[in-house]
């Protein structure tokens, strides 16, 4: 590092023009990006919609020995986002169908806590009627989405260049006009039943409420890129103030070994010499 200081007395001044160069740089790239962003942000206004109080219909089959219970929930489809059945007091081995004409998304892993790393778009299938068979009894839950696009419920982001543009886009993003939008359950038991399983349906329905530019904080961003910074150098610099404090111990080591040397030496003349006067 000395020699590289004698060679270029500049270095250290080029080095710090460099960091503070790009200091610079990041700086102007944060406040660009504050005062003039293209990216907005949009939220919406989530309006949830429990079906209970429904009437089923029971049907018995004398010939298969089974008993169908079916509700038909009228359901609003602007906007439908999610479409949420949970059946409970089924029997043991019951078939639990979610039926409707336009289609919906569904996976068991859908809405579930332990679903790590599950992304509905890529396993969901979507299909016009999904069915599971409870096991043990208990309750039965299918989740099911109209759509995989998440631009459609729970806020997103739009790139435009002004907020009237992001706006429309915002909105054309989330309109949507799920039909038939009627949703029909079936409960199927073995036996002939008399008592029907209590069911519920909660329907989604989201619409756009405001919108706003995405902005970031200049003052932590700018320290954020300062660190950047400073950890880019100090893996540049470290390694090579450590080689020279390095080479200059050794070379302090050497010096001490020589000079010990020398000193040996002297001794050894000195004492043959005075042995010689002798």
């Amino acid at each position: 590092m000395r020699k590289a200081l004698a060679q270029n007395p500049n270095l250290l001044r080029t080095l710090l023009g460099l960091s503070f160069t790009l200091i610079f740089m990041l700086s102007y790239a944060v406040y660009g990006a504050t005062i003039s962003p293209s990216y907005y942000l949009y939220e919406t206004d989530t309006n949830t919609t429990l079906h209970q109080e429904i009437e089923p219909t029971r049907i018995y089959q004398g010939d298969q020995n089974t008993t169908t219970w079916t509700w038909s929930v009228p359901a609003n489809g602007a906007n439908l986002t999610w479409v949420n059945l949970t059946a409970t007091e089924v029997s043991n081995g019951a078939e639990v169908r979610l039926i409707n004409g336009a289609g919906l998304f569904s996976h068991p892993l859908l809405g579930s806590e332990d679903a790590d790393g599950f992304s509905c778009r890529e396993s969901c299938q979507k299909n016009t009627s999904h069915s599971y068979i409870a096991e043990d009894g208990g309750d039965v839950r299918i989740n099911a989405l109209t759509s995989t696009d998440p631009a459609r419920r729970s806020n997103g982001t739009v790139y435009a260049q002004t907020i009237e543009d992001a706006q429309v886009k915002a909105e054309q993003a989330i309109e949507y006009e799920h039909s038939p939008s009627l949703i029909r359950v079936e409960i199927i038991e073995r036996g002939n039943r008399t008592t029907a399983p209590a069911m519920s349906i909660t329907t989604v329905n989201e619409e756009f409420a405001t919108i706003e530019p995405f902005s970031v904080d200049a003052a932590t961003e700018f320290l954020w890129a300062l660190a950047a910074v400073a950890g880019c150098f100090s893996m540049v610099l470290i390694p090579s103030f450590t080689v020279y404090w390095a080479a200059n111990a050794k070379e302090k080591r050497d010096a001490v070994k020589l000079k010990q040397s020398e000193d040996d030496i002297e001794n050894a003349l000195g004492r043959e010499s005075t042995s010689e006067n002798e």
